[in-house]
């Protein structure tokens, strides 16, 4: 619009135009946000845990002058958040009975002495999802689980009779202080099985470690890497997991075994050797789609 090869000088071009002149020279003090926005994607693919603080320090130490809000602005237009937990899942109903931690200084030493039950958010583009599960503190097994879009207790009941179905009841069962585990209709369903109610100490999580550290590897090693976004990506995702997790990946804990390996469990069948409980399907093969009858929604 500025011509600086004509008879007008640039000052009454400015003047004609009705605009500053400093405008001219104006360079812009930080990049174009594309760049910023391939910085940030960047290091985001690599630490999704980062906000937007922290993602400004690392492009600072990178060389690019910025700030928070403008890191937190241009991650707003590209849709990325810190990965976080956000809804809490532990309710506690002043009114229930809380039962004592029945674990501490206990030797477990065989499977299916003491099993733990949690219940963990499942983040989608539409909301939460929530998964529990049943592990088997000796072996790491996770011997049951299953999802559901609410934080209800029929579907902890549901993950506990298929866990009983397949493998037998078990001594104790220990749980956090929510709700879905001191109501009426779960301390029933193990009353009636003759299975002793442990509960975790308020805010002692590590009452529940096995099953804790269950989460983290669910989250940190599968679905946050394979880019769990939706209900039919759980489903997918969710029993391929539990197989791998199961029978596939070795457990520091375990000697570099898998939990399949400690309880004799294979793919295609398992004998259980502390309770001499055997099963054998009937199919001579199996694939990961046949795990998918775990899932309930």
């Amino acid at each position: 619009m500025i011509n600086k090869k004509t008879q007008l000088s640039v000052r009454e071009q400015c003047n004609l135009l009705n605009i500053n002149r400093s405008l001219l020279y104006y360079e812009r003090a930080v990049p174009d946000d594309t760049c910023i926005a391939n910085a940030i994607a960047d290091l985001y693919a690599q630490y999704p845990v980062y906000g937007y603080r922290r993602l400004t320090a690392c492009l600072k130490r990178q060389g690019y002058a910025v700030n928070g809000k403008h890191i937190l602005r241009v991650m707003r237009q590209m849709g990325l958040r810190a990965i976080y937990p956000c809804p809490r899942t532990t309710i506690v109903d002043k009114q229930h009975y809380k039962y004592p931690y029945a674990l501490r200084g206990m030797v477990i030493n065989k499977p299916h002495q003491v099993w733990q039950i949690d219940i963990s958010y499942l983040r989608t583009d539409h909301g939460f999802m929530y998964m529990n599960a049943l592990i088997d503190v000796q072996t790491r097994y996770v011997v049951s689980w299953s999802i559901s879009n609410s934080l209800d207790t029929e579907s902890c009941i549901r993950t506990l009779e298929k866990a009983i179905d397949s493998h037998g009841i078990p001594d104790i069962i220990n749980s956090d202080q929510g709700c879905q585990f001191t109501s009426q209709a779960w301390c029933n369903a193990l009353h009636s099985r003759s299975i002793l109610i442990s509960m975790s100490g308020r805010g002692r999580s590590n009452d529940n470690a096995h099953i804790e550290r269950l989460w983290r590897t669910l989250k940190y090693e599968w679905t946050i890497i394979n880019g769990a976004r939706t209900v039919a990506d759980y489903k997918k995702l969710l029993p391929e997991f539990i197989h791998w997790y199961n029978h596939l990946r070795p457990h520091q804990s375990l000697g570099y075994r898998t939990p399949g390996e400690v309880l004799d469990i294979t793919p295609y069948g398992y004998v259980d050797k502390a309770n001499a409980l055997t099963h054998i399907p009937t199919r001579t093969t199996t694939t990961i789609t046949d795990v998918k009858d775990a899932l309930i929604l």
